[in-house]
């Protein structure tokens, strides 16, 4: 049995009928520049989440391998609820009295980007040891955390 699913607005519809906004979720989704950007491998990287106390929102960590690239070489920003990393090497600068005989090492220039959930910041960025570290928490605004409600 080899069938080729497609998803519709049609297909959705139970999901429509049940949620306020979906529409735009999935449209956000499937229309995202992060998904039709081709994007290789490089640099890799790990996500993780980090254990909370109870009643706090988890803290989160991207990692990137971002070996031979310094501080004043890459770049972070967030723009529109995407996170995009940029790293632009001097070490691809030629340098003309050097003949490779053998070029394994991966130096290239690269942009990383993550969509981030509504209200996700970022709370601090660290480069060691040739690793990017960078922690990202939620910060929801009281006015949209659920509040009790109290029967009189």
């Amino acid at each position: 049995m080899n069938k080729q699913y497609r998803i519709t607005t049609d297909s959705l519809s139970p999901l429509y009928k049940m949620s306020v906004g979906f529409d735009n979720i999935v449209n956000d989704f499937f229309n995202d520049p992060t998904f039709t950007n081709a994007q290789t491998g490089y640099p890799p990287f790990n996500i993780a989440k980090l254990k909370a106390e109870e009643g706090s929102e988890p803290e989160y960590i991207v990692t990137l391998a971002v070996a031979g690239f310094t501080k004043k070489d890459i770049d972070i920003e967030i723009d529109e609820g995407v996170l995009k990393i940029t790293g632009n090497s001097p070490v691809l600068d030629t340098d003309e009295e050097l003949e490779y005989l053998h070029k394994g090492i991966a130096e290239r220039n690269f942009v990383r980007t993550f969509k981030l959930a509504d209200y996700v910041e970022v709370k601090d960025a660290k480069l060691i040891d040739g690793m990017l570290y960078i922690k990202l928490f939620r910060n929801v605004p009281e006015a949209l955390k659920p509040k009790k409600v109290k029967i009189s």
